[in-house]
């Protein structure tokens, strides 16, 4: 692999710990579970996209740019990383964002403002519009003398990936010391980014972990597409032999609820669940739905007692205080 010689700007604090979750394995009388602290990157509140974007704001400087656009719904965790990031490396930041901007700012939404992002919301959540709009506003800071770099939702780009192979050599490092072995990871999958980049670690490190996604909104048809046109691209960049069969791609989209952003009960359970067995707050758009999956699947005895598996805390509690009202219900 040829990852040290890519443009890439330390954002992140890595490694992030390793937990053992005892009581949450005692209490779904499972396997063995470690959680990958991911919510302690430290950029912003921390957050699996601080990991891409070490190599997208990379890039961005590498090409001379002077502006970041990016796009998400209105609690976008990536978008407040992003934000943040730019500022972190003197770029100007524009956010455009689906959904409506209530009067009251809250969660990601606010921290979105304290970082000074100039944000567009767009009463639209179709992707071609996001797209289009971001189009837009990029030859817009063109005719007016910037040098702009788009970034698709989520970061999900082959180069983003990149955070996520080397984030398998950091995890399995860890578990050699600690003398245990993944049987799988089990991550949120939405944009496809994570997991596409995991899945090639794995491959490249020939560990035989399952990479688990768990779509938060979308179809597993449309996840898997994702994953694999990313998982291409990553082939291509760090110029690996080996190519993806859609086979290979594992997602569930069965705890996706009544749609993205929208809490299911499910979720809420998870949240309640891991908060009181390890103390540790998941968020309601996320990984609140990929652990009702993991929760789920052991009770179903995808996973036996003896085996191991690697939750992927991706962050984003900011947006709890934004789900107060149902949470608290």
């Amino acid at each position: 692999m040829q990852l040290g010689a890519l443009p890439r700007i330390r954002l992140a604090s890595l490694p992030t710990p390793l937990e053992e979750a005892p009581r949450l394995a005692e209490a779904l009388s499972g396997p063995r579970i470690f959680i990958k602290r991911d919510d302690l990157t430290g950029l912003a509140l921390g957050g699996n996209k601080a990991r891409k974007l070490e190599f997208l704001m990379g890039e961005a400087r590498a090409r001379g740019c002077d502006v970041v656009i990016t796009t998400g719904a209105v609690q976008s965790n990536h978008a407040r990383q992003t934000a943040a990031a730019a500022r972190k490396v003197g770029l100007h930041a524009v956010l455009v964002l689906s959904g409506e901007e209530s009067a009251e700012l809250q969660g990601n939404l606010l921290l979105d403002h304290l970082l000074g992002a100039e944000v567009r919301v767009i009463q639209s959540t179709e992707q071609y519009v996001m797209l289009a709009t971001m189009e837009d506003v990029a030859r817009e800071f063109t005719a007016r003398g910037h040098r702009p770099y788009v970034i698709p939702s989520g970061g999900a780009t082959a180069v983003g990936a990149l955070g996520f192979v080397e984030a398998v050599i950091e995890l399995i490092s860890q578990m050699n010391v600690l003398g245990v072995k993944a049987d799988a990871i089990v991550t949120s999958s939405g944009t496809g980014g994570t997991q596409a980049g995991l899945y090639v670690g794995c491959k490249t490190m020939a560990s035989n972990i399952d990479v688990i996604g768990i779509s938060p909104g979308s179809s597993r048809d449309v996840v898997t597409r994702r994953v694999l046109g990313i998982v291409e691209d990553l082939t291509r960049l760090l110029k690996l032999e080996f190519r993806a069969h859609p086979d290979d791609i594992i997602v569930y989209d069965e705890y996706r609820g009544a749609g993205y952003g929208i809490l299911s009960p499910e979720c809420a359970d998870a949240i309640r669940l891991v908060a009181r067995t390890e103390g540790i707050l998941l968020d309601p758009v996320y990984t609140g739905k990929a652990m009702a999956g993991l929760i789920d699947l052991v009770r179903k005895g995808r996973f036996g007692a003896t085996q191991t598996v690697v939750f992927w805390h991706t962050g984003g509690q900011p947006a709890l205080f934004a789900y107060h009202d149902a949470l608290s219900r």
